[in-house]
């Protein structure tokens, strides 16, 4: 599997990153919403199809876009239909700025930072996937 991670603090994107890869996943990795909006002109005109992420996992308040706004864009390519995303954020969001998020932003899950411990994560990130994966069978 193929997770794209995209994280502005070196720190965090790096120990993000390298979790992943110990589950036994290569990654995608931004340092800003600006590069994984240029990586997603490339996938939106390639005509041979890029491999799209099995999961998406970004900061929310990154420099250039945002990842809610990298989320609502992912939604609208038929290609990144069923990838889990999940959005990560050391701020405090209302209710209704989750709900937004999640329903016109088309975000599966908003994680909290300091992330979760590695296992706790690891577990919600492959049930996510999973789940994913379940519906889309299901509604094919």
């Amino acid at each position: 599997m193929i997770w794209l991670v995209a994280e502005d603090e070196a720190d965090i994107r790096m120990l993000v990153a390298t979790m992943i890869q110990v589950w036994g996943h290569d990654t995608v990795v931004f340092e800003n919403g600006q590069k994984v909006w240029e990586w997603l002109d490339v996938v939106d005109s390639s005509a041979d199809g890029v491999k799209v992420p099995d999961l998406i996992l970004m900061d929310i308040r990154m420099p250039g876009k945002k990842g809610n706004e990298l989320a609502r864009r992912m939604r609208t390519m038929p290609q990144m239909k069923e990838s889990p995303i999940v959005l990560m954020t050391a701020f405090a969001l209302s209710q209704a700025e989750r709900q937004e998020m999640m329903t016109a932003g088309g975000v599966d899950q908003i994680i909290s930072k300091p992330l979760p411990d590695f296992e706790q994560l690891r577990q919600t990130l492959h049930d996510l996937v999973d789940k994913k994966r379940a519906e889309a069978n299901g509604s094919s």
